[in-house]
């Protein structure tokens, strides 16, 4: 090995490794499978930490045409959910030689400032959420190789879609509260034009109007604490029979609506029962700590990464929804009236 300051080179990891430089290349540019055997190619990565080598990249990308960058397009970053989407996809990335360049609408929705001088020019491709579409557009990300996060698979932008199962989340949560025999539903629904929240919608509906005898509300709001807190109230302070459960779209419209609750001198889940959908940190920091549907963030940001590759590979990215859970803690409980 080259000693001082010197950079080892890949013709240093070729002879620590008793290979080629080419067989070098092959391994560390993941292209080595049916040409190396594993054996060998577990060697020249053993030199190459040994030895830290680092690909020189700007040299490897002027080759291969590819800046290996990928831009992650997320709402602002308000809930530790999408900073979950972007360790797992730049967990899956790294693996293989890319980065991931994180890049948050600063409205949450809505177009942003182009991050890029030109992004087709400084990308290899994209992966965005449903929420940051018009940011997405606004810097002509659709028109590279791209996948979509949470998004309507039939009317999708992207090569690819990759949803969790929201439909399925819903469905468990409302079988669970008719089970404990909740009959009157309030939905503390997401104020935010997107598919995801239109399939809690959709199906927390279709779902209710199967069993005799329930009723449904829904009031909007802000993902946010306050706006949760004073569209819950209103909604519980009308006129008519209380509605006994609070479904919400995510933990944060919870929290809002434990504050509403508690405002009119009611208690969870004595009173009324709350469920959220996210499982963040939050949902075990209120007490009583929260029913939710766990939605694995980190994996989904995997799978959104797995999938683009996928796509710049001319595979067919793998299909079938990220499955959720459900969490039974301590929000929710029988009705105390009938």
């Amino acid at each position: 090995m080259a000693h001082g300051s010197t950079r080892p080179t890949s013709r240093d990891v070729a002879q620590a490794a008793g290979v080629s430089q080419a067989a070098v290349s092959l391994v560390l540019g993941d292209k080595w499978r049916g040409r190396v055997s594993e054996a060998t190619a577990e060697r020249v990565r053993e030199a190459a930490r040994r030895l830290d080598y680092r690909p020189n990249l700007a040299a490897r990308n002027l080759r291969l045409g590819r800046t290996r960058t990928v831009l992650l397009v997320v709402p602002a970053l308000t809930t530790e959910f999408f900073a979950g989407v972007y360790t797992g996809a730049a967990r899956i990335a790294a693996q293989h030689g890319f980065g991931v360049v994180l890049y948050p609408s600063p409205e949450g929705i809505g177009p942003a400032r182009d991050p890029f001088a030109s992004a087709q020019a400084a990308l290899d491709g994209v992966i965005a959420s449903s929420m940051a579409a018009d940011a997405l557009t606004a810097i002509r990300g659709d028109q590279l190789p791209l996948v979509m996060l949470d998004s309507d698979p039939t009317g999708s932008l992207g090569a690819a879609t990759v949803n969790l199962d929201i439909t399925d989340a819903i469905r468990q949560v409302t079988e669970y509260l008719l089970g404990l025999g909740h009959r009157r539903f309030l939905h503390l629904a997401a104020d935010v034009a997107s598919w995801t929240f239109e399939v809690r919608a959709q199906e927390l509906d279709t779902r209710l109007a199967e069993v005799p005898g329930t009723s449904l509300l829904t009031a909007r709001a802000p993902i946010s604490i306050e706006g949760a807190l004073n569209a819950a109230a209103t909604a519980l302070a009308a006129k008519g029979p209380r509605p006994t459960a609070i479904i919400c779209d995510d933990d944060k419209l919870a929290a809002g609506a434990y504050k509403a609750v508690r405002r009119l001198g009611l208690r969870v889940p004595d009173d009324i029962s709350v469920t959220g959908l996210d499982d963040l940190a939050l949902a075990t920091a209120i007490d009583p700590e929260l029913t939710t549907v766990r939605l694995d963030a980190e994996l989904f940001g995997e799978r959104g990464m797995q999938a683009l590759l996928a796509v710049l590979e001319g595979r067919v990215p793998q299909e079938g929804d990220i499955p959720v859970q459900l969490v039974v803690r301590g929000s929710t409980a029988p009705p105390s009236t009938p």
